[in-house]
């Protein structure tokens, strides 16, 4: 078993390795930058995003990124293209063809097929003196001095900048797109993130399970009422709007008090002006207020009129904690 400290001081050397070369990316930044991003922001087409080997590993998580933020793109595989995928290629499409040396072989064959069907080219490349490099539209550099590989031949550090460069073209044309969370959400629809973003307190409540009781409702029909609702909780209501509440800790700080129960009504335990939240609150703000106000369960109006309860473990089944 090799030496942990060892291991430990390996893997941080890799990180800060990696970390150098990304921050030096910052000085590459230039007017081709600028023009690739307005450029793609014209452009009625798609952006083509293609690579080899690991650069095309990369590619795809680009397209990912792309797709997810607003920018319509697809991946195509530089050695799939010279066999057929170059039909993939629209009129208004912009390709980014990343290679970190810019001197493959597919490359070099399909960089003049893609400037034959008229489409700019953007290199995303670590030698831009290279075929690729000199023979592109836009030209973004990805060099690295050295690979975080003690070999200095696993691509890594290099394709960790690729990865970046493709993550700030991303985000620049989020931004000046007004990419909003209403939008993404419309993209990741799916799993938490998806609900943090569009899940609504109306989407959590149930009408058939509305636990409630007046003013003068005697405590034993209380306790079935939130027994039978199964929320720990009801709503103290007056003419139909919410006055108070009660949870199961106001009935067992009431047992603990030895108060004698047959001549006690929901107003003499009742908790007044209680929390409450809108039904088209976003369910994450229901959260909020949870939190906020050290409670497990919040009461929903529409219109000042009750409509339901919000707990805690809504939110939990849901995944939005």
């Amino acid at each position: 078993m090799k030496n942990k400290n060892t291991i430990i001081d390996i893997a941080k050397l890799t990180i800060i390795e990696e970390s150098k070369a990304i921050a030096n990316l910052i000085n590459f930044v230039n007017e081709d930058f600028t023009k690739t991003v307005n450029y793609i922001l014209s452009s009625k087409g798609r952006v083509i995003v293609t690579g080899i080997g690991k650069s095309a590993n990369i590619a795809t998580k680009i397209v990912a990124t792309f797709n997810s933020t607003g920018t319509p793109a697809i991946f195509m595989h530089a050695a799939d293209a010279i066999h057929g995928d170059l039909g993939n290629i629209q009129k208004n499409d912009v390709v980014i063809c990343i290679s970190n040396s810019g001197n493959t072989p597919e490359i070099k064959v399909l960089v003049p097929l893609i400037k034959n069907y008229g489409n700019k080219i953007v290199a995303i490349t670590g030698n831009t003196s290279s075929f690729l490099g000199t023979n592109c539209d836009f030209v973004l550099s990805s060099h690295v001095e050295k690979e975080a590989c003690p070999n200095n031949l696993a691509p890594t550090s290099s394709t960790t900048a690729q990865l970046v460069i493709g993550d700030a073209l991303a985000v620049c044309l989020l931004e000046l797109n007004n990419f909003s969370s209403k939008d993404f959400a419309k993209y990741h629809p799916g799993g938490a993130l998806g609900k943090k973003l569009y899940l609504r307190v109306r989407d959590l409540i149930s009408n058939e399970n509305l636990p409630s009781v007046e003013l003068n409702t005697p405590i034993k029909d209380v306790i079935i009422e939130i027994s039978k609702k199964r929320l720990g909780t009801t709503a103290v209501l007056n003419n139909d709007k919410i006055v108070g509440i009660i949870t199961d800790g106001d009935l067992r700080r009431m047992l603990k008090d030895n108060l004698d129960i047959s001549k006690l009504v929901a107003k003499d335990i009742m908790g007044a002006n209680p929390k409450t939240i809108s039904v088209e609150a976003m369910a994450i703000q229901a959260l909020e207020a949870m939190e906020n106000n050290n409670i497990t369960q919040i009461l929903v109006e529409d219109n000042l009129k009750y409509v339901g309860v919000v707990h805690l473990h809504d939110l939990l089944k849901e995944g939005i904690i």
